[in-house]
């Protein structure tokens, strides 16, 4: 009897990695490189983004060097359930980028779908352009096995950057954009422009 594809594809055990770090560090260039690498395992893999995300595309993840994966938009966490329930293929992975913008309730999402033996990949900003903790991201990295941080070159001294500094004037916590509204700096350039 010869096995199908799907009985030999690798065994997942339930675990919760969040890739962190300032805006243009690579945050979610590396949760694509990883997803596709479980993708060519042969794992089944679904990538979630909240449906506030719509800067480059509304269903595909997209980095700022315009790499992309397919991805499902929801406006809550507790979405992606019906999603899952949904799917006609057996999904291994799962991919959720900037779950910053998520409320709360991505805490119990993901525990609960580690629990299910499912590989959660979860790539976010761990602070606002304020310097502060960032939506649910330190429950986050709480509650992972694996934290990978990640670092940009800081767009004023080029030393590691672990900021991101907002330019353009507006006080929102939540805005999306790019170069026009923010570039990443290293601890003492941010500072630096943080005094009155």
């Amino acid at each position: 009897m010869t096995k199908t594809q799907s009985q030999l594809a690798p065994t997942v055990r339930g675990s919760i990695e969040v890739i962190t770090g300032s805006m243009f560090s690579g945050k979610t260039e590396e949760l694509i490189r990883r997803l596709r690498r479980a993708e060519l395992a042969g794992l089944g893999v679904l990538i979630f983004k909240p449906n506030y995300d719509n800067r480059y595309h509304s269903n595909k993840v997209v980095s700022h060097n315009q790499n992309s994966i397919s991805c499902e938009s929801v406006k809550a966490a507790t979405d992606i359930y019906a999603i899952l329930r949904n799917q006609k293929n057996i999904t291994s992975v799962i991919g959720i980028d900037e779950a910053q913008f998520f409320d709360t309730g991505i805490l119990d999402v993901v525990q609960e779908l580690s629990r299910q033996n499912l590989k959660i990949i979860i790539a976010g900003l761990d602070m606002d352009f304020l310097g502060k903790p960032f939506g649910p991201m330190p429950s986050l990295m709480a509650i992972a096995e694996d934290v990978t941080k990640v670092r940009a070159i800081c767009s004023d001294c080029g030393n590691d950057a672990t900021f991101s500094y907002r330019h353009s004037g507006i006080s929102d916590t939540l805005v999306l954009g790019a170069q026009e509204h923010y570039r990443p700096l290293c601890r003492s350039c941010f500072n630096l422009l943080q005094e009155p």
